[in-house]
């Protein structure tokens, strides 16, 4: 049995990121300035889109791209249940409605059939999340939005790099309002700590710095260097939302170090695909031909009738050999606030409510060594054949 816990997913950030922080530290600029500026220009680059807006967190991302598009009381976003809470919160902080959908059984995206049936004279605009790193099926979401004259707001924080057909996600399409919310918590593929990016046109970024930085004319970059001027305006009443020149530093070298950190992403994906894919009692993820996951988590779905153990005896029995896990996500309409506010009624989402009863995530990370690897699939295996029992019961004899 492994001494050490493993952690569900460790950050890979060494030498190069230290050194970069500590260059910036140096340089005297802490503040949003022209590290963050150059990773930016990067990013939009990496994902062929016209431009970005570096932030705090995706959440700020998507809370500004919501302000942007005027949404507000009395409007309607049609999102998925299946999600991290900060998706559907940035919807009721302007005072609009989350409508929740199902999702699709095979990726658990939003269902494009579940979202058509939801539009009605309010809804204002699509919040698709690209759930684990799996692209939505985007083309039917964005034959909907034109159809209807939405916008569509995409939740990437899962999805770099991804690709759906022939783009990479963040590249917006241009026949709608579309904008794209990037995430660089700690547990992300690329990594700043905190931090988000968001991509989108020209025009709706512009008024995206705005909304950013408390609704000002001009950021302190633009002020407080040799060439700036003390005046500024205030526009509308906005957020503080910006990213620090420390996290652009690191974020610099974390996007170019990311095909690196992602090749080791897929040979631990296809290691555990190669082990788990004929146990009996487990599915693996699946992958549609017409993407490229960005393989951001490994979630096992366990079928409890043929292991033998539901899942939370499974997650009990990774912690018992010092393998760590997590659940991606508690649906939305299981929380208290959405489920009273709302009165989400029990069976709204079946498929939702039977995959999350099923869902396991495994430990993902480039920072995984070999043994790490070994010692998860292991413990898996181990489980598995075992029939949920844990080992304490087969000696003695249970």
């Amino acid at each position: 049995m492994r001494e050490e816990f493993l952690s569900f997913s460790p950050p890979d950030v060494g030498d190069e990121e230290i050194a970069a922080v500590a260059e910036s530290l140096r340089s005297g600029w802490l503040t949003t300035g022209p590290r963050v500026r150059e990773f930016e220009e990067r990013f939009a680059s990496f994902v062929d889109a016209p431009g970005a807006v570096a932030l705090n967190s995706a959440t700020a991302a998507m809370h500004v791209a919501l302000a942007v598009l005027g949404i507000g009381p009395g409007d309607e976003v049609i999102t998925t249940t299946m999600t991290f809470c900060s998706s559907v919160h940035v919807i009721e902080h302007l005072g609009a409605r989350p409508v929740l959908v199902d999702v699709e059984p095979d990726t658990l995206n939003i269902d494009p059939a579940c979202v058509r049936a939801a539009i009605t004279p309010r809804t204002r605009a699509i919040l698709p999340v690209h759930l684990y790193g799996h692209p939505v099926d985007m083309d039917p979401i964005l034959a909907i939005a034109r159809e209807h004259g939405l916008a569509v707001v995409e939740d990437a924080a899962h999805a770099l790099p991804a690709r759906y057909r022939d783009r990479m996600v963040g590249r917006p399409c241009g026949e709608v309002p579309n904008l794209v919310a990037f995430s660089f918590y700690a547990t992300k593929n690329l990594t700043t700590g905190e931090g988000g990016m968001l991509t989108g046109p020209p025009d709706l970024l512009d008024a995206a710095r705005v909304w950013a930085l408390h609704g000002m004319s001009r950021d302190a970059y633009r002020r407080y260097t040799a060439d700036g001027t003390w005046r500024y305006d205030v526009v509308l009443p906005g957020f503080k939302y910006n990213m620090p020149d420390l996290q652009g530093a690191i974020g610099l070298v974390q996007l170019r170090r990311l095909p690196e950190l992602q090749a080791r992403r897929s040979e631990i994906v296809e290691r555990y695909h190669d082990a788990f894919r004929t146990l009996a009692g487990v599915e693996v993820p699946v992958e549609r031909p017409e993407v490229q996951s960005a393989r951001h988590l490994y979630v096992l779905r366990v079928d409890g009738e043929r292991l033998g153990c539901d899942r939370a005896e499974f997650v009990r029995e990774l912690a018992s050999r010092r393998i760590g896990s997590s659940v991606h996500f508690i649906p939305i309409h299981h929380h208290t606030y959405y489920r009273g506010k709302y009165g989400y009624a029990e069976g709204s989402f079946p498929v939702a409510d039977r995959e999350f009863e099923r869902i396991v995530s495994l430990p993902l990370s480039p920072a995984l060594s070999n043994a790490d690897v070994d010692d998860v699939i292991q413990a898996v295996s181990e489980i598995v054949e075992l029939g949920g029992r844990s080992r304490s019961e087969i000696y003695r004899g249970s």
